[in-house]
């Protein structure tokens, strides 16, 4: 019974490696099991091997032949490709019985690993009988090859896979992007440095066993990436200990809606930057211009007419400033659209399950969007996303690969190459301070462009750097230090105009004058986005792709602007007045011209264009800063929530399992 069994599960078999076969050859696919020996030709790649002793390997890891012996008698999926009454058969079926009796098939095969990928030596009909029962493990001697550390990405990820091999012990814990075990053991609650117990490797693979049917269910077998990375999007917002707690319906309906999030790891660039609102959002007359009686009920069928809005305040507009300006955009969103919206304001909510209820009673409110207004509610507004995908969520930040919620930040670096301009017009030695506020996405871009606007003018101009995350008192060390043009922190809103905000000079009394401070209209942003659903203008940036959406909207916008003092230059002021335009209408931008960073680097010869993403993501400084970007270590204890949450260097922190995994 045993044999015949075996026979017909050849056969079965032989019919899954012809139609792999056929499927590689029709999409131009190397048809059989790659080769370790010819991917290694090169010496020069190898940095030497390592003894890993008998281990149990992951079946789906092992994907080829240390050497080109019997190539052509498997197909890529490792099933058998010679007919039944072949000797090789012969033997495959005496395997396959063997497997199938009491004895089983006990002797470990024989392989080498490179690259988290395993490579028969002596066993593949093992192999090839045990995949084809699906076997999850197959017990292995293996010899891992090391590779020479270069800067080739998947060269990278190995040597981490490497590092945290040492402490989980387990080859199905690799992912695709750098730090990503980090943040597994934050989300498992453990130490950075813990090492995995077998009773933790066990609870581990079950729980990834469990959760990686609902991910190839919804077709994760498709995507360029691993079960784990899935995984840790799903643990951004459930707990492990939570996993088995679903049914497997339930899981793969939770799994559904994050899985947006999941296809966005799939892209190199995976966030959408929206630099400007379409034409529709910019007239508020637009909406009224839908021609005809069938457009205008065809709008009236697909968009909303009226919205319910929440906003989310970590603090009250009376004791921050921060909150202060969003409260104004808020005011500002209800003079100007009273008729079509209802406001629901909630202050004071920390972030947590605090921020969770508030927006569940938003949302039991009838609120339809939500704006948060601060980056470390980022966590509350996954949660929220994933449970009402319906509801528009939106959160005061940079950089977030969440598709279900879109993030809002301003190109505020082109209000600080304005003041910078008037720091070198008013400064006679050309010694400009600059204080900064953290090491977060568009900090080094703002001091970038300050210090090109101040070099435009004034060509002996430098810019001297403080940290106020660093540095208790900045401003003071840079005025006993004789510097007499300083900028500090920008303006929130205009109507809070006091020293020592913006850009302000040292008059010999002592007392710091102010000259100018960009400063944000969150009421512009808001009103926009809002027409936007009104006239359909979310749903088509939803439909340039599955990416997530970064508005980073700029002076073009009127979401940033510069106030001037009144005390200003008349000339000063007019030369403000040109450049505003030419940076609202194009002509003019910052870092079109010959610059260098600090270690000598050309960033730009002067005629290339920085993408909107490389400007974001600046973590360098141009050559005439003295000053460095502060390390996350020498940061004072009140600034490292933050840099965690939007730092240049988010990814290279370690992180913490009290904190929002990101």
């Amino acid at each position: 019974m045993g044999r015949q069994e075996a026979v017909e599960q050849y056969a079965k078999a032989l019919k899954m490696g012809q139609r792999a076969y056929k499927d590689s050859v029709l999409h131009g696919n190397y048809p059989y099991p790659p080769v370790l020996d010819e991917i290694l030709m090169d010496d020069a790649l190898i940095a030497g091997q390592a003894d890993m002793g008998v281990l149990e390997i992951p079946t789906e890891q092992i994907i080829g032949n240390k050497t080109a012996g019997r190539r052509t008698a498997f197909a890529s999926n490792f099933m058998p490709l010679l007919e039944p009454d072949s000797e090789f058969a012969n033997k495959w079926v005496d395997l396959c019985a063997a497997h199938l009796s009491d004895e089983g098939i006990r002797d470990p095969i024989r392989c080498y690993e490179y690259l988290g990928r395993f490579y028969v030596q002596e066993g593949n009909k093992r192999v090839s009988v045990l995949k084809s029962y699906d076997a999850p493990t197959i017990p292995g001697y293996v010899i891992r090859v090391i590779p020479h550390w270069s800067e080739d990405p998947a060269v990278q990820v190995y040597y981490e896979f490497m590092a945290s091999y040492q402490l989980s012990g387990l080859y199905q814990v690799c992912f695709t992007r750098p730090g990503s075990f980090g943040k597994l053991q934050a989300a498992l609650g453990y130490e950075p440095d813990h090492v995995w117990s077998k009773e933790e490797q066990k609870r581990f693979l079950s729980g990834l066993t469990y959760f990686k049917a609902a991910y190839k269910k919804l077709g994760g077998c498709e995507l360029p990436l691993t079960v784990p990375d899935a995984m840790l999007v799903w643990l951004r917002v459930y707990p492990f200990d939570t996993l088995k707690t679903f049914s497997s319906q339930e899981l793969l309906k939770n799994l559904t809606a994050l899985w947006p999030d999941i296809k966005v790891l799939a892209h190199s660039q995976p966030i959408a930057v929206s630099t400007a609102p379409a034409a529709d959002q910019e007239d508020e007359h637009a909406e009224k211009e839908t021609p005809g009686l069938l457009g205008r009920l065809f709008k009236a069928m697909l968009f909303p007419s009226h919205l319910n809005v929440a906003f989310i305040n970590e603090r009250t507009p009376e004791e921050s400033d921060w909150a202060r300006a969003h409260d104004l955009g808020r005011q500002y969103l209800e003079a100007m659209m009273a008729d079509r919206v209802d406001v629901q304001v909630f202050n004071s909510i920390r972030p947590g399950e605090e921020a969770d209820a508030a927006m569940e009673a938003a949302i039991g409110s009838g609120a339809q969007v939500i704006f948060a207004t601060t980056p470390p509610l980022i966590a509350s507004c996954r949660k929220i996303a994933a449970k009402h995908p319906n509801v528009r969520i939106l959160n005061c930040s940079a950089a977030m690969p969440y598709t279900g919620v879109r993030t809002y930040y301003s190109r505020i670096y082109e209000g600080k190459f304005i003041t910078g301009v008037i720091a070198g017009a008013m400064s006679g030695d050309g010694n400009i301070g600059y204080v900064a506020s953290n090491p977060i996405f568009g900090v080094p871009a703002s001091i970038n462009a300050f210090a090109m606007g101040a070099q435009m003018v004034n060509p002996r101009a430098r810019i001297r750097l403080k940290w106020s995350c660093v540095d208790e008192d900045p401003m003071g060390d840079l005025m006993r230090e004789g510097v007499s043009v300083l900028s500090n922190r920008d303006l929130p809103a205009p109507d809070r105009v006091r020293e020592p905000w913006g850009l302000c000079q040292l008059q010999p009394d002592g007392h710091l004058k102010p000259l100018a401070s960009p400063y944000w209209h969150w009421g512009n942003f808001y009103v926009k986005i809002i027409r936007s659903i009104f006239n359909g203008g979310w749903e088509a940036l939803s439909a340039n792709g599955d990416k997530a959406v970064n508005y980073w909207w700029g002076m073009n916008s009127r979401v940033v602007d510069v106030l001037l003092s009144e005390d200003l230059p008349a000339g000063v002021r007019q030369l403000v007045k040109i450049l505003q335009l030419g940076v609202t209408g194009g002509s003019i931008e910052p870092f079109r011209r010959p610059l260098r960073s600090q270690d000598g680097q050309v960033r730009s010869d002067g005629e290339r264009w920085f993408s909107p993403e490389e400007i974001l993501h600046m973590d360098w400084l141009c050559d005439c800063v003295e000053g460095d970007i502060p390390a996350f270590t020498d940061l004072l204890p009140m600034s490292r929530s933050i840099v965690r949450l939007q730092g240049v260097y988010r990814d290279a922190i370690p992180p913490e399992k009290e904190a929002p995994l990101l």
